[in-house]
């Protein structure tokens, strides 16, 4: 779990800083189509994911970050008007689209970090929702909020009426950041060196946690299918017992209305015998009549049920689909991760080896001009010398002068 929320601050660093470059370059209002923006949004949203609690609902274990979002407004009032506008958004049929609408109008209001920061200083609220050991509950949520007040330099207008956010895969697009990695140099190329390797190891484990949701929501839709061929086999017993229950009905009546007839023609008995006979029968048509009215909400009962488990079938295979495509899109990534990372360390072994040319020509030239200087040093020496016999000579030329004369 370390090893996740270190790569996720990096992750959310490389985010938030390209963001703002990118931004104040363009030098206009951003939206949604934008996409800096909405892999900002992304690696956002795998952060406020790290370590969710699961909700059990009918489909199973939920894991959902608008349950946290929600209690910025109790925190800080001025957040109510976000989560009031999320909640009348036509079309966010999902906690996952609201969240993400939150997301997006509290960017437009230039206020994420002061809510996430109000939101990450109550760790007893959140607690409730994410596991001890999450992103939002350590260090690494807190650095991730204090990045954000940068993005407050940048003006973003987004229409979300229009927008699918229930159904969006929020995968992360590493190759916006490698690019920048593989042109910088020196101190700076070995730190996107280090970034790039941080997110190939965050690949690796997302890949890891990806392949065991697909088999846990393969074994879900085994268990559906199990469940719904049960059910299938239930409602045609039920089908057959109403069938049955309708015949059987039909020749209650039958007898009930050939004993009338017969005790129209036949002569008039003891008024008595003959309203007890009444009596049963009607007793028996009455119970008839219930036994089909239950017969009938028990079959409208199983008929609900089965288009439940149907549609909760079809969410689920739609699920699978879109974890499979976000795993062919990861694996993808991945080997170009791979390929990316056998070219940078060829490049840094080509650039060890210059450096160590680089080394040994450095240590030369460093003993060549000691030597010069050494020889530079001699010379001064017998630059000095050469003058003291010179003023010597001229001395003595001096003094030989005069005794010509």
């Amino acid at each position: 779990m370390a090893n996740e929320r270190m790569n996720l601050m990096n992750m959310a660093k490389l985010s938030i800083k390209g963001l703002i470059e990118s931004a104040l370059n363009l030098g206009r209002t951003l939206d949604s189509d934008y996409a800096p923006l909405q892999q900002f949004f992304v690696v956002m949203e795998h952060c406020l994911k790290h370590g969710l609690k699961a909700k059990k609902t009918f489909l199973g274990q939920n894991k959902s970050f608008w349950g946290p979002l929600e209690l910025v407004e109790k925190l800080v009032p001025e957040a109510a008007e976000i989560t009031t506008s999320v909640k009348d958004l036509p079309g966010l049929k999902t906690p996952v689209g609201r969240g993400r609408a939150w997301l997006r109008l509290a960017l437009m209001q230039k206020k994420l970090s002061e809510y996430m920061k109000a939101l990450i200083n109550k760790k007893e609220l959140l607690s409730e929702f994410y596991e001890p050991n999450a992103l939002m509950m350590e260090e690494e949520g807190a650095i991730i909020a204090g990045l954000l007040v940068g993005l407050n330099v940048i003006d973003a207008n987004f229409c979300m009426k229009g927008e699918d956010l229930d159904s969006q895969v929020g995968v992360i697009d590493f190759s916006m950041y490698l690019k920048d990695g593989n042109s910088s140099k020196g101190s700076e190329g070995d730190g996107q060196i280090t970034a790039i390797l941080d997110q190939k190891n965050y690949v690796e484990e997302l890949n890891r946690h990806l392949n065991a949701t697909v088999n846990n929501l393969q074994a879900k839709v085994d268990a559906l299918e199990k469940s719904n061929t049960k059910l299938t086999e239930e409602l045609a017993v039920a089908n057959n017992r109403i069938i049955t229950l309708q015949e059987e009905m039909e020749r209650v009546k039958e007898e009930s209305s050939y004993i009338m007839e017969s005790n129209r023609k036949a002569p008039k008995p003891d008024r008595t015998s003959e309203g007890q006979a009444l009596s049963e029968a009607r007793k028996h048509l009455k119970e008839e009549t219930q036994l089909r009215l239950d017969v009938e909400k028990e079959l409208e009962i199983q008929i609900s049920m089965r288009q439940e488990m149907e549609l909760a079938m079809k969410m689920l295979e739609k699920d699978v689909c879109e974890k499979q495509d976000a795993l062919v899109s990861l694996r993808q990534q991945l080997d170009d991760l791979r390929a990316l990372k056998h070219e940078l360390a060829f490049k840094l072994q080509s650039s060890d080896l210059g450096v160590k040319q680089k080394s040994e020509l450095n240590s030369r030239l460093e003993e060549k001009t000691n030597q010069m200087a050494a020889t530079i040093k001699q010379l001064e020496q017998s630059e000095k010398d050469l003058v003291k016999q010179a003023k010597t000579l001229n001395s003595a030329a001096n003094k030989l002068i005069p005794k010509h004369h």
